[in-house]
């Protein structure tokens, strides 16, 4: 009976906490937030807009570019900087304007993210030192007191190298970061980065600046970010930092505000995207609570058929309910919120996707080990291995590529493996099924690091095509 109870209070609370999870909770928590990232961005009108992917992305209907800054590159004792996710164009767009402002957000219980507490910052830093080091090498004085450089414009004798983070990072954290940048700062400067254009146009060193909420600007008093000696990057945590649910309340409804809501999209937006909201914002967030589901799942749907009839991907957006019908359930309108959203696509070939005539293609392990039948060979990129129908040991390899978060370097490493098996296969003339759990990630990776090794730009295979040439 203890027992009983423990499980109805624990079933109680993730109801409640559903319930306020709710897609118009979410919606309506963007659109506040809203309001106040476009509120500092007119603070300095002249300065770009970025949104970090893929959370900053729903909190402005119009972004001048994006970036990609990994809030697990800044977490404590696993800090990176990671070369393949340079984002020099945000510097080279800094530099052209004299600054940006890129727009995250972060779940209850901080005020920033890590990608802008740590990554960031890290990220700045490390360009500060490899341009430094360029202006250093190719300056005809002593590196110890250079003249300023006639192609840059850049002074590398009072470059700031130092690496800046907020004041919420402890000193010993800052340390251990710092005793890692020299390692970074070679890491990019073996990379193949074109340093010298990074050089030619940032004329003063990047440096972070944090804004949030709970900033307090002084709107007579706001700088001319020309009269900094630095680019400013201007880091705005869209969301406010309350501990505490907050229940508001306008003339026509209630609601529950989410900090951090344009977080993991997948598992509330039911095939929403930032661009379609936005589109629809006024009616999504006027038409009140009741009907915000219905709504959405129209305005998806005409969006689907809209793309459909042009030819574009249109996959077919599906509401599974992720509990039984004959779980209890404390209020029924909640039934249609405990839900996962999977997409499912139109189904050729029993759900093998084919890439043109190159003899590739795409598909889930578990449609691979249902028709392995289908396809001479298997590259099996998921964790876990699967039974197929193949007899020769040649035509099926696995190889257990775990995601980015588990280990960064899984699909790198597997790479060379991955190229070579298909290049065996491929030139016997086999036809080659890559697939990874759901198809839609992994394998797709490791697809396009086949189709640049071994295809040129017209999708011919190259051993093949140089066979032609030769004959």
């Amino acid at each position: 009976m203890e027992n009983e109870t423990k499980l109805s209070i624990y079933r109680a609370a993730r109801t409640i906490k559903r319930k306020d999870n709710t897609l118009y909770n979410a919606l309506r928590s963007i659109y506040e937030d809203s309001i106040f990232v476009g509120e500092i961005s007119q603070l300095w009108p002249q300065l770009p807009l970025v949104a970090n992917l893929r959370c900053g992305l729903w909190y402005n209907p119009k972004f001048h570019s994006t970036c990609y800054f990994k809030s697990t590159d800044g977490h404590t004792n696993n800090w990176s900087f990671n070369t393949s996710r340079l984002n020099f164009h945000i510097a080279l767009l800094a530099g052209q304007k004299g600054g940006c402002i890129i727009v995250d957000s972060t779940r209850r219980g901080k005020r920033f993210p890590d990608s802008m507490s740590k990554t960031i910052p890290i990220w700045t830093c490390v360009l500060n030192r490899s341009i430094f080091n360029y202006l250093n090498t190719f300056s005809n004085a002593d590196a110890s007191l250079v003249k300023q450089d006639s192609n840059t414009g850049c002074n590398s004798h009072d470059w700031d190298c130092s690496l800046h983070l907020p004041l919420w990072v402890s000193e010993t954290e800052k340390a251990a970061i710092e005793d890692r940048l020299e390692g970074w700062t070679k890491d990019l400067e073996t990379s193949g980065a074109d340093i010298a254009i990074l050089a030619s146009c940032l004329k003063k060193p990047l440096r972070p600046l944090w804004i949030s909420q709970k900033t307090v600007i002084w709107i007579n008093e706001v700088p001319d970010y020309d009269s900094w000696d630095f680019t400013p990057i201007i880091l705005v945590s869209a969301s406010s930092t309350s501990g505490v649910t907050q229940h508001r309340t306008t003339s026509e409804f209630s609601w529950n505000y989410i900090p951090g809501a344009g977080d993991d999209e997948e598992s509330w937006a039911r095939g929403l995207s930032p661009n379609l909201f936005w589109n629809h914002a006024y009616d999504l967030i006027s038409t009140g609570p009741d009907v915000c589901n219905q709504k959405v799942a129209d305005i998806v749907e005409k969006d689907r058929v809209y793309r459909a009839r042009r030819g574009q991907d249109a996959p077919q957006i599906t509401i599974k309910p992720s509990i039984s019908e004959s779980s209890p359930c404390l209020d029924p309108l909640l039934c249609s919120d405990l839900s996962n959203i999977t997409i499912s696509s139109s189904d050729e070939e029993r759900g093998i996707f084919w890439l043109g005539s190159t003899d590739l293609a795409l598909g889930s392990s578990q449609i691979a080990a249902e028709c392995s039948s289908n396809v001479d060979c298997v590259l099996n990129c998921d964790q876990w291995p699967i039974s197929v129908h193949h007899q020769e040991a040649e035509a099926y390899l696995h190889l257990p590529i775990v995601s980015s978060k588990m280990d960064r370097f899984s699909l790198f490493n597997n790479l060379s493996s991955a190229v070579n098996f298909a290049k065996s296969n491929l030139t016997k003339g086999r036809t080659l099924l890559i697939c990874c759990h759901d198809g839609e990630d992994i394998s797709v990776c490791v697809c396009l690091a086949i189709l640049i090794s071994l295809f040129n730009d017209e999708g011919l295979f190259l051993a093949s095509f140089l066979c032609g040439l030769l004959g």
